[in-house]
């Protein structure tokens, strides 16, 4: 049995910034987690043509912009023109794409800690996870130390990285070894000590709906963290907590209080 130091981090994030209540990824919707009292937040960052990093889930516009078009085909400066906002509610038109680095210094002037999910496009796995760790260690540079994605020696300030995609987790390990991040899955697979090892991550992302009690006290006596997403039921959360997991994410900012683990 392996012990590891306690989750350092906040245990209950707004899923993609303002969870249902903003339109997801932009400034505007952290805002809106900050006015429920949230100060952790998990957002998506993927590569626009010029390969800054963005706020953006899909590799598409038509969901959130209601354009056709792929974000790799227009600039970062191209894509913070476009209204991201309109499609969830009036309140929010004129909503604009975000850079990361934009993100960012607005969650440190606000005390707010992200977990930076990398979102690449099919075919930029690397190169997006190279472009995120760097912006981000421009962001918190004197926060960020070499063995500080080690779980004993963790920056509880410094943003989390996780992502699906293996090969953008070893591009920001190697571009910024002094983050920590952490491996996403949807289902717990049966080799996830052996990968979460080889990929020098400090933390298990799973689906909440697939995990299993047994599932949750296998991984935390390896000393992993284990975080679940999208977790909107707070009957739903009590249950994971008891069973050990150390934080979610949730879409229901309105109904799970920030504090609602303390």
């Amino acid at each position: 049995m392996s012990r590891a130091p306690a989750w350092p981090y906040p245990r209950v994030l707004a899923h993609r910034g303002g969870g249902a209540l903003a339109p997801e990824n932009t400034i505007a919707a952290i805002r809106v987690g900050l006015e429920r009292g949230y100060r952790a937040v998990e957002f998506d960052a993927m590569l626009a043509g010029d390969d800054v990093p963005v706020l953006m889930h899909d590799p598409t516009l038509e969901r959130t912009a209601l354009i056709v078009g792929a974000v790799s085909e227009r600039s970062a400066a191209e894509l913070e023109r476009i209204d991201v906002g309109g499609w969830h509610s009036e309140r929010f038109v004129g909503e604009r794409v975000p850079t990361l680095q934009r993100t960012l210094r607005f969650c440190r002037d606000h005390d707010i800690w992200p977990n930076i999910e990398i979102k690449p496009a099919p075919g930029f796995e690397a190169a997006t996870g190279a472009a995120v760790a760097r912006v981000t260690a421009e962001v918190y540079a004197e926060m960020i130390f070499p063995d500080g994605d080690r779980a004993d020696h963790v920056a509880p300030r410094v943003p989390l990285l996780s992502s699906f995609a293996p090969a953008a987790l070893i591009a920001a390990r190697e571009e910024v070894p002094g983050l920590p991040r952490g491996w996403l899955v949807d289902r717990v697979p049966p080799r996830w000590r052996e990968e979460t090892a080889r990929l020098n991550c400090v933390s298990l992302h799973t689906n909440h709906r697939h995990l299993t009690d047994n599932q949750a006290h296998e991984i935390k006596r390896a000393g992993t963290w284990l975080f679940c997403y999208t977790v909107n039921s707070p009957q739903r959360a009590r249950t994971l907590f008891s069973w050990g997991v150390d934080a979610f994410c949730t879409d229901a900012i309105d109904r799970i209080h920030p504090d609602f683990a303390v």
